[in-house]
């Protein structure tokens, strides 16, 4: 809950301008998507202003209500995203758990409604410090991805982000050893390959966010089971963010 429309799009256009200068740096984009998901309230000002002629950024909002329309005073719908074409929506942040009730059941529920539009959802995971110290992250995470995932089909999974952010992380600096965090995404894979194959399980992006930074993304990404990054605070100011675009790229 940052930045207003007019704030939000100045963000962007800075961030047009940083990702420019990387794409011709000599190593260039390749192979690096970068999503930026701002407030509601920005959403309409920045798909204006996304241009095609710098590096892309895609568009994605940060929550969604899983009915079309109705009676639900304050939400918006997936239509409402897809005609502003966001191609992207975070669903189960922790933040929306632990705020604002969210449970397995109405992510699944926004996870069905995000794909039946044709919009990729980012389903979020994660454990909290006391789950955690107590040796229960890997099972909490496991009935997380599979009642996130419920009654989907394989070809659903081929449009689909998982980000684990264990909650002790998020917006505190501290952040997972690389290899812990790989070992729990690993785990999410193993969970996915349970409920479908081990093709999906290991084709599906799973992200790493909680304390992302310029300085500690390398680190991340050279995990093998690791593909990117839910991105929080380093995201508010374009030359962060930019800069862990640019240490991402694998080497």
């Amino acid at each position: 809950m940052y930045k207003t429309a007019k704030e939000a799009v100045f963000l962007v256009q800075e961030l047009e301008d940083e990702l420019d200068g990387i794409a011709t740096d000599g190593t260039g984009l390749a192979g690096v998507e970068v999503i930026v998901c701002p407030p509601l309230t920005a959403l309409k000002s920045i798909y204006t202003v996304l241009g095609q002629d710098k590096p892309p950024i895609k568009l994605g909002a940060q929550n969604m209500h899983w009915e079309d329309e109705g009676a639900y005073t304050g939400e918006v719908s997936p239509v409402m995203l897809k005609d502003l074409e966001c191609e992207f929506v975070i669903i189960g942040h922790s933040e929306r758990r632990m705020y604002f009730g969210e449970t397995d059941e109405t992510v699944n529920k926004k996870v069905k409604a995000a794909l039946a539009h044709d919009i990729t959802p980012i389903m979020c995971c994660g454990e909290s410090l006391e789950q955690r110290e107590s040796g229960q992250a890997e099972a909490f995470i496991g009935s997380q991805i599979l009642g996130g995932t419920e009654g989907l089909s394989e070809s659903d999974m081929k449009d689909f982000i998982i980000a684990y952010e264990p909650i002790w992380a998020i917006g505190t600096g501290k952040t997972a050893l690389p290899e812990d965090a790989n070992s729990i995404i690993s785990h999410i894979r193993k969970v996915l390959a349970s409920r479908f194959d081990e093709e999906i399980a290991k084709a599906v992006p799973v992200l790493y966010g909680g304390s992302v930074k310029g300085g500690n993304i390398a680190e991340f990404m050279a995990e093998p089971d690791i593909n990117g990054a839910l991105v929080g605070g380093a995201s508010l100011e374009a030359e962060s963010f930019a800069s862990i675009v640019r240490n991402a790229r694998k080497q």
